[in-house]
């Protein structure tokens, strides 16, 4: 039986929602799946690499071409199976070679759920560990992404078991939100693993995430800093202008060269400001998601909190 991830502080106790999510859940969008799909659609195109492996290699060749770092991305999340884990794994293990058959950037993100993290901690380590020896074996990278706070700790757990040495190239995911992240950053950094910060896009409690969003940047521009002068390579991943402008403005000031970090961005997410970044000389790394499970990824990022419908919406008129 799956393991029901809770929201838990630094701590590993448990906290209550002090909010409920009032959007429907997921049996009300499969009772509606065509319906949703419909709607849905115009959204995804500009958000999701198709629904193959092919569509997507297309997608990434063609940033590449831009001058764009990538990150692939298969859809998928809270798996309760076994095989389905196992399944989700192999893929991972098919999109690596086939990046290094193709000359693309090895890079590849994967959500732990994905891999069984729900079902079981031991299933997940083991099957992230067969993607980061696929990883190895072709000399690319494996970013775990990181999901609500209820599976934080676990998979901060796998990642360090994972994690042979600093050569391993496996990485982390922060979220600013959360209150604990000052201290995780640290024990990242003493680790030697690369990280990607984000503000975070889950709905989480106030007694455990911060809720007001000047402070959640200010929370940002300072872990930022910490992570430019800390002398790994990390990714900075904001379409946050303000904050990107006053990461950038931290890099010139300290000289920090252009090629010791990167932004990260979604794809199709202000594209003219992916494209003004490569302009003045920064890396830019894109996410691009791909699969058949594009409706529920789009459903849940949605849902999940209602900014992220106004920021979606916004992104549509902006090129």
């Amino acid at each position: 039986m799956a393991t029901k991830l809770k929201p838990t502080d630094f701590h590993g106790r448990e906290v209550k929602k002090s909010t409920q999510n009032r959007w429907p859940t997921g049996s009300i969008m499969k009772r509606y799946r065509p319906g949703l799909s419909t709607i849905l659609a115009p959204f995804a195109r500009r958000f999701i690499a198709g629904t193959t492996l092919s569509t997507a290699l297309e997608t990434v060749a063609r940033l590449k071409e831009r001058g764009f770092e990538t990150t692939l991305d298969h859809l998928g999340e809270s798996v309760t199976n076994p095989f389905e884990a196992a399944t989700a794994t192999q893929q991972y293990v098919v999109i690596l070679k086939a990046l290094k058959e193709r000359g693309l950037p090895l890079n590849v993100s994967v959500k732990p759920t994905q891999i069984g993290l729900a079902i079981d901690r031991g299933l997940c380590r083991k099957n992230l560990e067969k993607i980061v020896r696929a990883a190895e074996e072709t000399r690319g990278f494996v970013r775990v992404d990181m999901e609500g706070s209820g599976a934080t700790q676990a998979t901060l757990d796998i990642i360090s078991d994972v994690k042979a040495n600093r050569h391993t190239p496996v990485g982390a995911v922060l979220q600013v939100m959360l209150r604990r992240t000052p201290i995780d950053l640290v024990n990242l950094l003493e680790q030697d693993t690369t990280l990607r910060l984000c503000k975070g896009a889950y709905k989480e409690p106030a007694d455990i995430a911060h809720q007001d969003m000047n402070e959640i940047r200010r929370e940002f521009l300072a872990l930022a800093k910490r992570l430019l002068t800390s002398g790994t390579y990390h990714g900075i991943a904001t379409h946050d202008e303000l904050l990107i402008r006053q990461v950038a403005d931290f890099a010139r000031t300290q000289r920090i060269s252009p090629e010791s970090f990167e932004f990260q961005m979604l794809l199709g997410i202000k594209r003219s400001l992916q494209r003004r970044l490569i302009a003045e000389g920064w890396r830019v790394r894109i996410y691009v998601p791909f699969g058949r499970a594009w409706l529920p990824y789009t459903w849940r990022r949605l849902r999940e909190r209602k900014e992220n419908v106004w920021f979606v919406i916004k992104s549509l008129f902006q090129r």
